[in-house]
């Protein structure tokens, strides 16, 4: 019987889960809610890197590996590369395409954190919503500016760096009553893709504001790529 792992984390990568049987496998690293009511297997948990993977991959006598993990999950899309070769079954992957800056929107993009500070500096207000990477720099808040930080985890936070512990969807009214409040001057963002946090950049293209994005790091190739949930399952089916 062929069996189906999916490493997710995503909206995909859920409802590809959802699409799974008995003896299929969801794969999540950890973070987040776990998924109730699914009939495939839920595994919890990293592996060892690729050659870990790929061990697993034999033992489960796994036939399909599907990446649907977050654009920005390189490390993660990398093992599953590797551990796809080592086993000699295919790879898929879901690619999400990424947004599109209007002729209206002012982006600058940025490869890294040092870049990001640097584009940052002459702001006083940023709204980070790039997960938990901030976090680990709120010791290097300058002076003259106040963060707010929007990941999944709730955290402490301090004097200057408020956190919120929050998940989309988003809606644009919601987004434009917290840009108002905080007095945002400028929003950093990874280039994700999707709906479900997208409204973020229609308030800042409304309210004239920068958007700091940081770009998607480059992602190795799966035997078929897909671009939606939709034309996987076809092509599965």
């Amino acid at each position: 019987m062929s069996r189906v792992l999916v490493l997710g984390g995503t909206g995909e990568g859920l409802a590809l889960a959802r699409e799974l049987g008995r003896g299929d496998i969801y794969s999540l690293a950890g973070v987040g809610r776990q998924p109730q009511g699914l009939e495939c297997d839920l595994r919890v948990g990293g592996y060892g890197g690729g050659e870990g993977l790929a061990a697993f991959l034999r033992e489960q006598s796994i036939s399909l590996l599907i990446d649907a993990t977050h654009p920005y999950a390189a490390r993660i899309s990398a093992n599953a590369y590797m551990a796809s070769r080592l086993a000699g079954i295919p790879l898929w992957a879901i690619r999400r395409p990424g947004w599109q800056p209007a002729p209206a929107d002012d982006w600058r993009m940025v490869d890294g954190w040092a870049a990001m500070m640097r584009a940052l500096a002459d702001f006083r207000r940023p709204l980070f919503t790039l997960g938990r990477e901030p976090l680990e720099h709120l010791g290097e808040i300058p002076l003259h500016q106040q963060w707010t930080i929007r990941c999944l985890d709730s955290h402490p936070g301090m004097e200057r760096a408020e956190v919120l512990a929050d998940r989309g969807p988003y809606h644009t009214d919601g987004e434009q009553a917290l840009f108002s409040r905080l007095g945002t001057d400028v929003l950093v963002s990874k280039n994700s893709g999707g709906a479900a946090t997208e409204a973020k950049l229609v308030v800042a293209r409304r309210l004239g504001l920068p958007v700091v994005m940081l770009r998607r790091p480059a992602l190795p190739a799966a035997d078929r790529e897909f671009s939606d949930v939709a034309s996987l399952l076809q092509a599965w089916t």
